[in-house]
């Protein structure tokens, strides 16, 4: 059954404002749209993720999804929602950004098959850098009057901020570039309609009047809502700054727990927007968290869908693993199979001390080792009672003689010591 894609955006809350026409183009043929990416990072976070959801439903309802890195732009800077400019990039580090980021894309789209609407990855700045200042302001700037570009909220709202710092040419030409990039594909890749967020929309919509002023063709736009929290706070940052869809820069671990422990209203939100699961299956699972709340079904398979999309099986069985690790009975081969990364994400904050490498290759007794080289317990007394309570464990093994010799033998990835107090009290050693 063919997806008809504004439906399916619709009914996931995903659709801000639609063009008129916009509906009946996607119905009438298999059409080409693009959402343009910023490639200032090697790595998309969550905030690129709803674009990135409406080219995959796009590619899904059998059309072609144009994914375009604003190489060209990026070395500008667009002034929507922001009160400043932003740091310009050079080429060689906006190829390896994209390189990066189109990996990242594959995960979401099919770039690589022979169908028609294989989804295709390009760069404004492959078409804007011979493009000479006399010929753009001849050819595209003649099109647009300052009366439209200043009508822009994005505009408006820097041109009466109270930041003083006003607003650049570079930055007020930027949606003329956005609108050529457009027109390029308009041209170049029969391309017809452009999505985006909800800030983009004056962009996007200077792109089709500059089509219809110069080509006398009809383009359509579609913008989704910018993603918000329940409680207000800003979707995407957490107190370590974005959550990246990098292992490198954001842990497998630690994105899992993100979608984990978000609220139930975002959850019943999210899933609608960042999965492909259909609405069957989350009515489903909205009914089972209203029943049992408690057991956070929509949370649990919302990390579950992303963690797999974003990253693999393997990835996802690890991430519920280590949790395990810290919240549950997990076992010691548990925790020796975590990485490093990975078991640093698990035990962030919990208290750490560094012990000399050198010492513990000798052996030291836990008794010395957790009162006199760390000071986990204040005493070897009351250290001695919680040993005789069973109460004391070294990766995730009961410590029951408090003589026990403990040598580098017993690091973790070479490096680190568990030592755990009761259920829910850890420390963690450091050899160094």
């Amino acid at each position: 059954m063919k997806i008809n894609f504004v439906e399916e955006l619709r009914w996931r809350g995903m659709i801000h404002d639609m063009m008129p026409g916009t509906e009946e183009q996607l119905q009438k043929e298999m059409t080409s749209a693009y959402v343009g990416i910023d490639p200032t990072a090697d790595s998309l976070h969550i905030g690129h993720l709803v674009g990135v959801m409406m080219l995959k439903h796009f590619q899904r309802a059998g059309h072609r999804p144009i994914a375009l890195i604003g190489g060209a732009t990026g070395m500008i800077g667009d002034p929507s929602m922001k009160s400043a400019e932003r740091n310009l990039l050079d080429e060689t580090i906006l190829r390896h950004n994209q390189d990066c980021i189109k990996k990242q894309l594959a995960r979401f789209l099919d770039f690589d098959s022979d169908a028609p609407n294989a989804a295709k990855m390009v760069n404004n700045y492959d078409w804007m850098k011979d493009y000479s200042f006399i010929n753009f302001i001849r050819d595209i700037g003649k099109h647009i009057t300052v009366n439209y570009m200043m009508a822009k909220d994005s505009v408006k709202k820097r041109l009466e901020g109270d930041s003083g710092t006003g607003l650049s040419f570079t930055e007020f030409s930027y949606q003329l570039m956005q609108g050529y990039d457009f027109l390029f594909l308009y041209e170049n890749e029969n391309c017809r309609l452009q999505m985006g967020g909800s800030d983009q929309w004056g962009n996007i919509t200077t792109g089709t009047e500059l089509i219809r002023r110069k080509l006398n063709g009809e383009a359509f736009a579609l913008t989704c809502p910018l993603i918000t929290k329940a409680d207000g706070g800003k979707f995407g940052k957490t107190e370590t700054g974005n959550v990246w869809l990098d292992r490198n820069r954001t842990t497998p671990y630690a994105f899992y727990q993100f979608w984990l422990n978000v609220s139930d209203a975002d959850a019943a939100k999210y899933i609608k927007i960042f999965t492909a699961l259909d609405r069957d299956e989350i009515n489903a699972l909205v009914a089972e968290q209203d029943a049992a709340p408690h057991l956070r079904p929509l949370q649990k398979r919302l990390a579950q869908e992303l963690t797999v999309m974003v990253h693999s099986q393997d990835d996802y069985d690890t991430a519920v693993e280590a949790s395990g690790i810290l919240f549950g009975n997990s076992t010691s081969e548990a925790l020796k199979k975590l990485d490093e990364p990975t078991l640093l994400a698990v035990f962030e904050g919990v208290p750490q001390f560094e012990i000399s490498r050198d010492e513990l290759s000798a052996g030291i007794k836990a008794i010395d080792l957790c009162t006199e080289k760390a000071a986990i317990f204040p005493s070897k007394g009351e250290m001695r009672k919680l040993i005789q309570s069973g109460g004391i464990s070294l990766n995730k093994e009961k410590l029951s003689n408090q003589d026990e010799i403990i040598n580098t033998d017993k690091l973790l990835n070479g490096k680190y010591l568990l030592v755990q107090r009761g259920k829910k009290n850890y420390t963690l050693l450091i050899a160094r």
